[in-house]
């Protein structure tokens, strides 16, 4: 007991020594073992809630993570840790649901207070919610191949019995790692505090970070997404709810970001935002709580919500990769410590394999047609065109072209092409044209989204067959990419040239 008492001691002072360097503006490199719960607790302001699909939050912590359910049989199984304070287990889930498909049906807290979210039921603004696909956004983080959470409207999580969580105006800070390429402006992808009978119940009773590209108050400035507060009937981005800081124009298409809002419930909140990736927060907003009636204090409810609006508006989209809420509001320098510890995880960093079909591996795809051989799939304005691509393009070109092979969606003996830069979307095909879109967990996406590899038609390279139309490959045509048959009534089905066209040379990633 004594020793396990020394041991939670010193990991405490090894956090608040981190905490205290960082106020004092000394560099100074992640202190070990000190994940963001850890931070949290050191400066004073516990989590009482803590949920992620890729990583442990706490030091010490060596539980449950998430619970998928499959398809196939109804049966469940908890996806825990590849060690204490480490990564997820994701090989367990693919072994789990090979041959099948599978859904989120719980994530767990790993706080003592065991706030554990389900599947959202019935509110007043939607009707009960289903499970997102559990394989839907497969990340790099820390070096290991994890899982995020990828919410499509009518996905949502909830926890209506909290322990710990503040209620009637008591303070609280909370974070959540998201994706800015994943976003859309209906209502309300949100973490938080909400209500806890999943109706409106007035201003103030929510108290919960928002993002997505929705300006509820005129003006907002750029095109988002922004980080707001959801404070109920209002997306309020400053105390008057429209932006007052005409430089924040958003994140972007940003991959990963972080999002953070503290409230002390009674007259102050504060927004901020960094990237996920690399430096430090930006503040948006830092100042009185809104001016309207209700809000000044606070009546939040206890409840967490992820995915939706309190009253289940589930019309948006989002990515969801880590996130926690904390007692009594964090201060600046504790803030600045977890997100050094989110940058210093490696959020989408390289899987480690290159220029192969082996799941995992980064490729580009060059074509071999004679008149194309430096022209690459890549993606543009969500189409999938070809392109040059050489060594002096731009980082953004290099991204673009830059595809990350995963098992089949629909059949994992075939692959399917994960965007490197676009966190969740895969190259798909609608109507033969092909295109990148967001993984929505349907059969017919997984269908559209995998292709089946053979020797090149032409004798050289790699052709793709579409895994429902197997007599058509993937194919380039005036820039375009289809999936084409050798011959037809489409302009694109032309025999012309087809072999050539269909045929790929599997290459190294241009991104690095």
């Amino acid at each position: 007991m004594l020793s396990r008492l020394r041991t939670a001691t010193l990991a405490a002072l090894s956090a608040l020594i981190t905490v205290l360097a960082l106020a004092a503006g000394v560099p100074q490199a992640q202190a070990a073992g000190s994940l963001p719960c850890d931070l949290y607790a050191a400066a004073g302001t516990p989590c009482v809630a803590a949920h992620s699909l890729a990583r442990a939050l706490y030091s010490s912590y060596n539980g449950s993570l998430y619970q998928v359910q499959r398809a196939s049989d109804g049966a469940t199984r908890n996806i825990g840790l590849l060690s204490a304070g480490g990564y997820a287990d994701a090989a367990a889930q693919d072994s789990f649901c090979t041959g099948t498909t599978c859904i989120i049906t719980k994530i767990y807290d790993q706080s003592s207070r065991h706030n554990d979210l389900t599947i959202e039921g019935a509110g007043g603004a939607g009707a009960a919610d289903v499970g997102a696909p559990a394989d839907a956004l497969p990340v790099t983080v820390g070096g290991h191949q994890v899982y995020g959470l990828e919410i499509s409207a009518g996905m949502g999580y909830r926890d209506n019995s909290t322990s710990g969580v503040a209620v009637g105006g008591q303070a609280e800070g909370m974070y959540m790692v998201t994706s800015g390429t994943h976003v859309n402006n209906r209502c309300c992808f949100d973490y938080g505090n909400a209500e806890t009978n999943n109706q409106d119940t007035g201003n103030g009773h929510m108290d919960a970070i928002n993002f997505g590209t929705e300006c509820w108050f005129s003006p907002c400035y750029g095109g988002g997404p922004w980080v707001q507060a959801d404070l109920e009937n209002g997306l309020f981005q400053s105390d008057a709810g429209y932006s007052k800081n005409s430089s924040n124009t958003g994140t972007g298409a940003m991959p990963f970001v972080t999002a953070l809002l503290k409230n002390n419930g009674q007259d102050h909140f504060a927004l901020k935002y960094g990237n996920a990736q690399s430096g430090g927060l930006t503040t948006t907003y830092s100042g009185g709580e809104p001016t309207a009636g209700g809000y000044s204090p606070m009546h939040q409810e206890g409840a967490i919500v992820l995915g939706t609006g309190g009253d289940n508006s589930n019309g948006s989209i989002g990515s969801f990769f880590e996130g926690v809420m904390t007692s009594g509001i964090p201060t600046d320098a504790a803030d600045n410590a977890v997100q050094a510890n989110i940058v210093s995880v490696g959020y989408g960093g390289a899987t480690g394999s290159t220029g192969s079909l082996t799941p995992g591996s980064e490729i580009s795809l060059r074509a071999t047609t004679a008149c194309c051989t430096t022209d690459y799939i890549r993606h543009q304005n969500n189409n999938a065109v070809i392109s040059p691509v050489t060594s002096g393009s731009s980082a953004l070109d290099k991204g673009d072209a830059t595809w990350i092979v995963r098992r089949g969606l629909a059949d994992s003996s075939c692959v399917s092409f994960e965007s490197r830069n676009y966190p969740g979307d895969f190259l798909r095909h609608s109507n033969f044209q092909l295109y990148r879109q967001p993984m929505d967990g349907t059969a017919l996406f997984r269908g559209d989204a995998t292709f089946c590899p053979t020797t090149g038609k032409s004798g050289t390279g790699t052709s793709f067959a579409s895994y429902n139309y197997p007599t058509r490959f993937l194919r380039h045509y005036d820039l375009n990419v289809y999936i084409a048959s050798n011959g037809g009534s489409n302009a694109f089905d032309s025999a012309t040239s087809w072999a050539d066209d269909v045929s790929w040379a599997v290459s190294q990633p241009w991104a690095p």
